[in-house]
């Protein structure tokens, strides 16, 4: 495992390109593009303002950089680096900028969500999608890049319209039986479009592509409800976090529950295997996980912050708990972030009152594979686009990996304190970007059977 010297950052907006080939980053209002393989600069384009949203079309071949102050949005091109686009939405204030699948038409949200404006970049034409509704996942495109699917809000009462993104023609315009939708994803398959209520009433209704309601589910009443979802690669289940600490699934035939999967704070069962994070006192040699070479102007592995390892915990144990402010808005409690993993075998999930825990669910069993219980409240977690293999990271200058083989703690390497805030793979699981606060660094896993082999030896070990 190596590590890439480490680079300025801003606003954590450092993103791989949809075919792997480039990395771009944000530095106040300029756009380093990078190359993935030597990490050379092969463009360095000036904003106007400070950046605060930036993505790749869908071919790589331009970058889209939203400063939301201004009500600008920046287009630059890789091909010809001396072509760009400025789109100034005066007045009427930007709040939210994004690709459309083709790459070629931008979606403008104007401030107090008054319209959604279409920019098309080859045309120069200007189109207008009213009243949008001002919600967390209002806007969702399938996944082949067909079709577009909108929450909009009219008349005190919540509605889908559904547009095809060839000519933005509308397909498809329903009522939702919502008192306030909160959200809506499509299926990875795009036949069925999930739409989930405000938290303050438990309701999931499954739409299909022609808006007729397929099912509609609700798991108790007189209480806080949903708080995240996520559905599986294969679109074969639907994963409903809920604020009680659950995650039920919901199964693509009948659209009833599966199962449900309980987050408590002790952990009784014997077959479930607990890792605990633990400082290593005094620092100990790598010994049998010695790594490769490292590449050229990379950093060698040394650190002031101590180093920690995992080692299984005996059960039964208890988990280190939150007590959740329920007098507040947005308590911290309930299931707050999960995962499916790409080949649907696992599913990673974290209940938010009991922060420092990772839980990984077999889904083939539909039972608890491992937790893994870290020193500091888990920040993100990511699965390797490639093969089931978790990075997570705490905010503390570590990367943790965790594969069915076993689970490490990396250190990053460097002379201060580098606190790993967000992370995100390359698309060929090879590669991982680790971003701070204000800076970021690659971490290269040389082959996939060698970071097998290393997370062998470590389980071996603890």
């Amino acid at each position: 495992m190596n590590f890439s010297e480490v680079f300025k950052l801003s606003g954590l907006l450092c993103k791989f390109s949809p075919d792997g080939k480039y990395l771009a980053s944000c530095v106040q209002y300029r756009v380093v593009v990078r190359d993935v393989r030597t990490l050379q600069i092969l463009q360095l384009y000036t904003c106007l303002d400070q950046v605060q949203h930036m993505e790749w079309s869908a071919d790589s071949l331009f970058i889209l950089c939203a400063m939301y102050k201004r009500g600008l949005v920046q287009v630059w091109s890789l091909e010809q680096p001396e072509w760009h686009c400025k789109i100034d939405e005066g007045s009427a204030g930007l709040v939210a900028s994004c690709w459309s699948p083709d790459g070629r038409h931008i979606l403008n949200t104007t401030e107090f969500h008054l319209r959604i404006t279409v920019w098309s970049l080859c045309t120069k034409s200007v189109s207008y999608i009213k009243y949008p509704k001002a919600c967390q996942q209002g806007i969702t495109f399938t996944r082949d890049g067909r079709y577009l699917a909108l929450a909009e809000r009219r008349d005190c009462k919540d509605y889908v319209s559904i547009f095809v993104c060839s000519d933005w023609q509308l397909l498809r315009h329903f009522d939702t039986d919502t008192q306030d939708l909160a959200g809506m994803e499509w299926a990875p398959n795009g036949c069925v479009l999930a739409v989930w209520d405000t938290c303050l009433e438990y309701k999931m209704l499954l739409y299909s592509l022609d808006g007729r309601l397929l099912a509609a589910y609700s798991a108790y009443e007189w209480s806080l409800g949903i708080k995240s979802v996520a559905w599986s690669p294969s679109s074969q289940f639907l994963a409903v976090g809920s604020y009680d600490g659950k995650v039920r699934l919901l199964n693509h035939v009948t659209w009833k529950m599966t199962t449900e999967f309980g987050h408590p704070a002790a952990i009784s069962n014997p077959k479930t295997v607990v890792y605990k994070e633990v400082e290593k006192s005094p620092p100990l040699g790598l010994g049998p996980l010695s790594f490769p070479p490292f590449r050229a102007g990379t950093c060698p592995l040394t650190a002031t912050s101590p180093e920690s390892k995992y080692e299984v915990a005996s059960v039964p144990i208890s988990l280190q708990t939150l007590k959740p402010a329920t007098d507040r808005a947005n308590p911290r409690m309930g299931i707050g972030m999960l995962a499916f993993s790409p080949d649907s075998y696992f599913l990673a999930t974290r209940n938010d009152n009991v922060p420092n825990a990772v839980w990984v669910w077999d889904i083939q069993k539909l039972s608890l594979f491992v937790v893994l219980e870290q020193l500091s409240p888990v920040r993100s977690f990511q699965w390797d686009p490639q093969q089931p293999r978790l990075a997570i990271c705490t905010g503390a200058s570590k990367v943790y990996l965790w594969s069915p083989a076993g689970c490490m703690s990396v250190q990053v390497p460097g002379e201060g304190d580098f606190p790993v805030l967000s992370l995100c793979w390359h698309s060929s699981g090879d590669s991982l970007a680790l971003l701070g606060k204000d800076h970021f660094c690659l971490c290269f896993l040389e082959t996939s059977e060698g970071v097998r082999e290393a997370l062998g030896q470590r389980a071996s070990q603890t």
